[in-house]
Formats: C-alpha cells, sequence, structure tokens
C-alpha cells in the first residue's frame, strides 16, 4: 500500500499536475476561452443539432441524442470515483475536478478534432490516436509508450475499477459475494467481447440512456431535499481547496491530488483515450467532432460528478473522518437519505450498467494500444488476461485498485499531452476555420507522410494531377 501511495503521489505530483495545467490553459488562452464566448455555437452543433431531424426524416430526437451522450460519458468514476476523492482529498477536492473540467473542455476539444484530422486508413478502417500523432512528429517510440500505457490503463481503470466498483456496490446493496459479481461480470463481458449477446446489447443500448437521466434526477431530488445545506456545502467545497488551513496544511495539496486525477479519470480530457474511438467516426469535419469533447467533459464532470458531490455533502453522508464509507457505498448512503432502502439497490443499478459499458469500451482501446505494440498479435491472450482481472478487481481492497489506476493513468497522460502541445497549431487552425482537416483539399482525409505530401507537391508543380512525376534519376537499364 505504501508504495502504490508513494508511487501515484509521484505519478500525479507537480509535473503532470502542472502539465495538464499549462496544456488546458494554453488551449483556452489561445482559443479565446472558446468553451465560454463560443458557448453558443458548440451548444448548438451538440444539444441544438441532435434537435434537428436529419434530411431524411429518421434522426433522432435531442433526448434520445442527448441521453446517448450521458450514457457514453457517466461512468463508475463519476459515481464511486467523486466519493474516493472525498474520501481522501476533502470536499476540497470537488474545486479541482471543477478546474480540471474548464480547463480540460479545449483539452478534449483538440483531441476529437485531431482525431479526425490527424488519422490513417488501414485494412479495418481507420486508425489514429496520439501514438499516431507523436509518429508523425518524429517520437515513434513516445508513441509506443503511449499504446503501452493504453494496455495497462485498461486494466486498471478500465477494468479494476469497474469491477471493484460493481462488487461493492451489489454487496452493499444484495448481499451479492464479491467473487460472484466478479464472474458474473466476466462472464459477460466475455460473450460480449466474442461477439455474443446480441440481445444484451441492445437492452443495454436502451437502457443505459434511461438509468443515466434517472440518476441524474435522483441526484438532484437528494440535493432539493437537504436545499438549506446547499450553501454550507459550497462553503465547505472553496475552503477545502483556498481557505488558510488548505493552503498551509497537507489537506489542500490532497485535495489537489485527488481532484485533478479523479476529474480526468471521469472526463478522460487529455488521457488521450477517446480519440481511438473518435478516429474511427464517419463524420468528416474536425472542427464540429470537437465540440463533442466539450460537451462529454461538461456532462460527466461539471454536471454528473457536481450532482454526486453535492448529493453527498449535503445529505451530511460524507464527515471527513466520521464514517468508514467510500466509494459506491458512500454514495448509495447519499441517496438513502431520500430513496430509503431503494437507495442502495438504485445506485448498486446503475453501477452494474455503467461499469459493464465501460468494461467494453476500454477493452477496446486496449485492443488499440495491442494492435500498434503487436500489429493484431495477442489479442488471445489480452481477452484472456482482461476477463481474469475483472475476477480479480472484484476482490480486492478500493483504495489500492484506485492507486494503481491512477499511476496507469499518468502514464498516459504524460504522452497524450506532449502530442496535443505539438499539434497545438494544427489543432487551433482547424478551429479557426483554416484548416477543418489537414488533409489538403478534402474533409477528413487521409493523414499523408512526408514523402507523400513532397510527392504531391511535385505533381501540383509538374503538371500531373493524377501520377507521380517523372523522377530525377535515370531510369533503369532493362536486360535483355
Amino acid at each position: 500500500m505504501q508504495v502504490l501511495e508513494r508511487l501515484s503521489a509521484l505519478a500525479w505530483g507537480w509535473p503532470t499536475v502542472g502539465l495538464f495545467l499549462l496544456t488546458g490553459t494554453y488551449y483556452t488562452l489561445r482559443s479565446g476561452c472558446f468553451p465560454l464566448f463560443g458557448l453558443r455555437e458548440w451548444w448548438g452543433a451538440t444539444v441544438g443539432r441532435a434537435a434537428r431531424r436529419t434530411e431524411g426524416g429518421g434522426g433522432l430526437s435531442a433526448m434520445q441524442t442527448i441521453s446517448t451522450a450521458l450514457a457514453a460519458t457517466l461512468g463508475t468514476g463519476s459515481i464511486a470515483g467523486v466519493a474516493t476523492a472525498l474520501t481522501f482529498g476533502g470536499p476540497g477536492a470537488v474545486f479541482w475536478m471543477w478546474v480540471s473540467a474548464l480547463l480540460g473542455m479545449m483539452t478534449g476539444w483538440a483531441e476529437k478534432a485531431l482525431s479526425i484530422s490527424l488519422r490513417r486508413r488501414t485494412a479495418d478502417g481507420w486508425a489514429g490516436g496520439p501514438m499516431l500523432w507523436l509518429e508523425l512528429a518524429g517520437l515513434p517510440a513516445l508513441g509506443k509508450l503511449f499504446a503501452l500505457a493504453v494496455v495497462l490503463s485498461s486494466f486498471g481503470m478500465g477494468n479494476l475499477v469497474q469491477a471493484n466498483s460493481m462488487a461493492q456496490s451489489m454487496e452493499s446493496a444484495f448481499g451479492v459475494p464479491p467473487l460472484v459479481t466478479g464472474l458474473t461480470a466476466a462472464a459477460v463481458t466475455g460473450l460480449a467481447l466474442a461477439g455474443g449477446v446480441r440481445r444484451l446489447g441492445w437492452l443495454c443500448e436502451r437502457l443505459v440512456p434511461v438509468m443515466a437521466l434517472g440518476y441524474l434526477a435522483a441526484g438532484l431530488w437528494v440535493i432539493a431535499a437537504h436545499l438549506p445545506a446547499l450553501p454550507g456545502a459550497l462553503a465547505a467545497i472553496l475552503s477545502g481547496a483556498l481557505g488558510p488551513e488548505a493552503v498551509s496544511g497537507g489537506l489542500g495539496a490532497a485535495a489537489l491530488q485527488y481532484g485533478l486525477a479523479r476529474g480526468v479519470a471521469t472526463n478522460e480530457a487529455g488521457l488521450g483515450s477517446t480519440p481511438l474511438v473518435h478516429c474511427a467516426a464517419a463524420n468528416t469535419d474536425a472542427r464540429a467532432e470537437g465540440m463533442w469533447g466539450i460537451f462529454e467533459v461538461f456532462c460527466s464532470t461539471l454536471l454528473v460528478c457536481t450532482v454526486t458531490a453535492l448529493a453527498i455533502l449535503t445529505s451530511g453522508a460524507c464527515r471527513l473522518g466520521e464514517t468508514a464509507l467510500t466509494g459506491a457505498q458512500l454514495t448509495a448512503a447519499a441517496f438513502s437519505t431520500v430513496l430509503g432502502d431503494w437507495g442502495g439497490p438504485f445506485v448498486a443499478l446503475c453501477l452494474a450498467l455503467f461499469g459493464f459499458t465501460t468494461l467494453l469500451g476500454w477493452s477496446w482501446y486496449g485492443r488499440c494500444g495491442l494492435a500498434w505494440l503487436a500489429g493484431g498479435r495477442g489479442e488471445g491472450a489480452y481477452r484472456a488476461a482482461f476477463l481474469a482481472a475483472v475476477c480479480a478487481g472484484s476482490c480486492l481492497a478500493l483504495r489500492p485498485v484506485w492507486l494503481l489506476a491512477d499511476c496507469f493513468n499518468a502514464l498516459m497522460a504524460w504522452p497524450s499531452l506532449t502530442a496535443l502541445l505539438l499539434w497545438s497549431g494544427r489543432a487551433l487552425e482547424i478551429l479557426r476555420g483554416v484548416d477543418r482537416t489537414g488533409a489538403a483539399g478534402h474533409t477528413g482525409g487521409e493523414v499523408m507522410s512526408h514523402e507523400q505530401k513532397e510527392r504531391a507537391a511535385r505533381r501540383e508543380r509538374a503538371g500531373y494531377p493524377g501520377r507521380s512525376p517523372p523522377e530525377s534519376r535515370a531510369a533503369p537499364v532493362r536486360k535483355v
């Protein structure tokens, strides 16, 4: 435990915190504080666009699209992760979660925009993400380090944390032994990864959005029921982060560490994980794709995490040093103050659904990293190890699981943030409308290597639009 605590403190020390703040601040200022002053545009490009039907008349309604977006961003980190941050970092951790979200909005935008602008067509579709960005920047070794970190994080935040939170909540609410939860989750995940249980995927696709909105509604109900305690909760958040005791004592450092770590874990802005999915999007407008990055950070942290934190603080379920509850159990205790005996089962069901979908998503991230490192080899061994980790995570203690996940997340963050800074010029050009994709002459085009760009330029200068120009070297002698 002490080793993990030291590693986590080192991983989320001032260098990592400073890099996150630097990247987010740089993009926010260079964009002219776009998330604030461009609110009307990004809100219209996401929520407003969802309200309009497509030309074919088969578009989704606003409620359907917003529900789907909430289901994609709402996970166990927004439920159990916030409670963990409050337990070990105090109320001040919520303030630093807000900071990470406000600065992470433009970081998330840049990730999604670059995922469309910088991608490469493969036999299976599109490939992209920070490993490709770093390779194109002349840093292939750093790209491989990121790919390795993705594989490790798929076992940390994407596996052990999900299984642990699900097992804790199911044991607390229904008395199910953790190992039983782990075995069940591993079996269902294994079937889904193998391409089976299509009916289950169909059911989850429809249940999760409803559960996401239900969770938000229940959380707001808890806050409304304890509305007189809201000013005190907000004061505790500010004093825990900026008060004299926080500045002079160790509690402020703990609030900063856990707040930023949990904030990044919930919205994933800067980690480089979400571009692995967005690069395969059918959308070819990089600027429009980036708007969903802002919306996802807003929903996952500023909305959902804030509701969870205020529900816990206003309900009195969390008093630093006075409770043995943490994680999902603490969130369930807060909801039980209004929902009664239904509070625990409700949170447990939410975590089961969100945890299952997160397991599937992160297994895809891990396979992307493995494919970059091994070229498609070892996928069967990875799946077996991933499912075994689900069982192991359900039986482990809470704090070591989160500490290990924090270490892996930091290992992902360094290469990813480096890539975002290296390609910041291109990203800001996309935002200004100068370059929407980076591929010359068309939207969403394939990234060309330096040699390919030189050949294309020579074709244009020589007037050979359809084929390569004649080479300067002499033609090879044909042997008779």
